[in-house]
């Protein structure tokens, strides 16, 4: 009886055991050469496996905060209306439709969000400048995810302008400024905390204090280091100082595939043709630079480019004529990756 019970037990361990297999290899998404390490070493070293890779735990989902308009020349720059009035046609008052599309990083350990939208506390006269609209939010689009403000436990900030960070700090109905995210480490970098704190003239509009300032007052901020720090496992930041002073957008490695969120270097699919440079940009001729280094990785390497702004298009993969201009190659949904 004893030894019909151990057989009974191994059996039901198998099949207890395969579940999850087939239940992490699908829902994850995980290359056939982890499944070959599964059945070589067993379930157990193939958990540690799993833990000293983490990123082939993780799982990366947009977040939609709705949309917002801005001057379609400002957003074109030297391009002609002629050209870039057929990508995004403009309202009656040269308006184009922009996104303002973050992303949520899920690993075993961290919720980490990037960006956070233009938030909801800034008045009607503001409001009236760049009309938000759509049904998307930010704490609605985390729900979608199963989740709420308080499970976020890092909020990465590409840069500080308005519609990047906007979401980040909340006014409850008194008019008191309070974290969205109270249980989360907010992460900027010295150096464009420092041009956010005394902006330029030109950037001053865009640089909210409001929106961020109380940040570190409340003991909730952290600076990134280094340029090419990995921050998070998996997940790499680089500075670029073409759009403003240090931004960060960051290279993100989901499994066997490379994700590169640009925020404003390239904020649309069209802005990776070459001419295609925003008139917001501190430093033109350094995004040029930085478009270039990117866009030739992500050929060499294989990369899906997420673009933050793009009302269509989530993000796209770019190959090289037969001319050698870089071009978009396929179009995704992130989910589709």
């Amino acid at each position: 009886m004893i030894e019909k019970n151990r057989e009974i037990f191994k059996i039901s361990l198998f099949w207890i055991r395969n579940f999850i297999k087939a239940w992490v290899l699908s829902y994850l998404q995980i290359p056939l050469i982890t499944s070959f390490y599964f059945s070589m070493y067993g379930f157990s070293n193939y958990c540690l496996f799993i833990l000293h890779h983490s990123s082939l735990l993780m799982k990366v989902s947009t977040i939609n905060t709705g949309f917002f308009k801005l001057d379609g020349g400002a957003m074109f720059g030297v391009v002609p209306k002629r050209l870039w009035e057929k990508l995004n046609p403009p309202d009656e008052n040269n308006l184009c439709t922009w996104s303002m599309r973050c992303l949520l990083i899920e690993t075993n350990d961290r919720k980490i969000l990037v960006d956070t939208g233009l938030g909801d506390k800034q008045d009607a006269r503001f409001r009236s400048h760049f009309e938000p609209f759509g049904t998307d939010s930010l704490l609605q689009s985390l729900e979608k995810q199963a989740l709420n403000a308080t499970d976020i436990t890092d909020v990465f900030l590409t840069h500080l302008h308005f519609d990047h960070c906007g979401g980040a700090i909340s006014k409850n109905t008194q008019g008191v400024l309070f974290p969205t995210f109270q249980n989360a480490t907010y992460w900027s970098n010295q150096l464009h905390w420092d041009w956010a704190m005394s902006p330029n003239t030109r950037e001053q509009a865009s640089f909210l204090k409001e929106n961020f300032e109380p940040l570190k007052e409340w003991g909730l901020l952290k600076f990134v280091e280094l340029d090419g720090q990995e921050i998070f496992s998996g997940v790499k930041v680089h500075f670029q100082y073409g759009h403003t002073e240090a931004m960060m957008a960051l290279e993100i490695k989901m499994g066997d595939k490379t994700l590169f969120y640009c925020a404003d270097t390239m904020p649309s699919l069209w802005h990776v043709n070459m001419p295609y440079v925003m008139a917001y940009d501190v430093r033109p001729l350094e995004t040029l630079k930085e478009k270039a280094a990117i866009l030739e990785q992500a050929i060499t390497e294989g990369w899906y480019l997420i673009f933050e702004h793009d009302p269509l298009t989530e993000c796209a993969t770019v190959k090289k004529t037969e001319a050698g201009r870089i071009v978009v190659d396929k179009k995704y949904l992130l989910n589709e990756i």
